[in-house]
């Protein structure tokens, strides 16, 4: 057996870090989902940065866009939304087969409203909304009030999870430290959370094992 398969068998889920349009038009992202048993794809502005200057995937798409928007975020917001709503599309059948459990592409907030919890909700309910997928994740921050009042709040707003990644967190707050050094230990955090809120799914997206 594929030994990325077998992790499914242990309760471990491989997800890729990584997007780029051919990767969705070329038919690799279906083919490591049937031969690998990938269950998600992660994406961030760094990836997406990468993907456009360092290919010609998105030449024509980016002349057409310059034509319509002045801003350089309104066009990095058209081409990730498009990215991100085919590697949604693709990763369907995951999402459905696990019963919501995997098959999401995640999608980021601008770190720049990473202080602000009224805003950074705003906008993780706006980019929802424009990719029109239910297997989109959208990912905040995470600040003490990305990851507390956040919750808090997108519990209030209705909201259906909350999903905390591990050792990539970096923030002051002495109570949820780990082992990493000065970053979130993601079980502890999400213990944290769960003292504050009473009907938000909480969850692990990535947990480095001893």
């Amino acid at each position: 057996m594929n030994p990325l398969k077998a992790l499914h068998g242990y309760g471990q889920s491989v997800w890729l870090d990584y997007i780029r349009r051919s990767l969705l038009t070329s038919g690799e992202l279906a083919r490591l989902i049937e031969e690998d048993g990938l269950r998600g794809v992660t994406s961030n502005p760094a990836i997406f940065e990468k993907a456009i200057t360092g290919s010609t995937d998105y030449a024509e798409t980016l002349k057409a866009l310059v034509a319509q928007f002045r801003e350089a975020k309104a066009i990095y917001e058209q081409v990730a939304i498009h990215d991100i709503r085919d590697a949604a599309d693709i990763l369907r059948v995951v999402y459905d087969q696990s019963e919501q459990r995997d098959g999401y592409v995640s999608f980021e907030v601008s770190p720049y409203l990473a202080r602000n919890t009224s805003r950074t909700l705003e906008e993780a309910r706006r980019l929802w909304q424009a990719v029109e997928r239910p297997n989109v994740l959208i990912k905040v921050p995470a600040t003490p009030e990305g990851i507390l009042q956040s919750a808090c709040k997108a519990e209030e707003l209705g909201f259906d999870a909350v999903l905390v990644n591990d050792h990539i967190i970096v923030d002051g707050t002495p109570r949820m430290l780990s082992s990493w050094g000065n970053t979130y230990d993601p079980l502890i955090t999400l213990s944290y959370v769960a003292a504050r809120t009473s009907r938000i799914r909480l969850g692990l997206s990535v947990l480095i094992m001893p």
